[in-house]
This record gives structure tokens, C-alpha cells and sequence, in this order.
């Protein structure tokens, strides 16, 4: 699992294109709670995609380790 540091410095990074692709979202006419409920979802199923790629090969991606080296796909 990644440290912290490194979890609030990738959630930093993110801020600001997850609140833009909320805001175009609601502009398209969404309700800021169908939004919401949508990223998060999408959101656990790609937690539950890696989680069960780490269960089935048996590693962890180099880009959850500390060396700070970003996701690539």
C-alpha cells in the first residue's frame, strides 16, 4: 500500500480534473448527487479491478509503492 505522502500528493494531483469532470457533468445536466454517486462507483470498481489483478498475479504495481512513480494505462 502506498504511504500517505504519497496518497495525499496523488489525491492533490487529482483535485482539480475530479472537480472539473464533476462540474461538466452537472453542466450536462446531472444532478450534483447522481454525479457524485457515479464517480464513487466508478471509483470502487476500479479499486475492486486492481485489487483483484493483485490477488491474481500476486503483486503489487510498482505505482502503488513508495518509489512515487506514477500509473500508467
Amino acid at each position: 500500500m502506498a504511504d500517505i505522502k504519497q496518497n495525499v500528493t496523488c489525491r492533490q494531483s487529482l483535485a482539480s480534473a475530479f472537480q472539473a469532470l464533476s462540474d461538466e457533468a452537472v453542466k450536462a445536466g446531472w444532478s450534483e448527487g447522481d454525479v457524485a454517486l457515479a464517480l464513487a462507483e466508478l471509483a470502487e470498481e476500479r479499486v475492486i479491478e486492481i485489487s483483484a489483478k493483485v490477488i491474481v498475479e500476486g503483486f503489487m504495481p510498482s505505482h502503488v509503492s513508495a518509489s512515487g512513480s506514477r500509473r500508467n494505462s
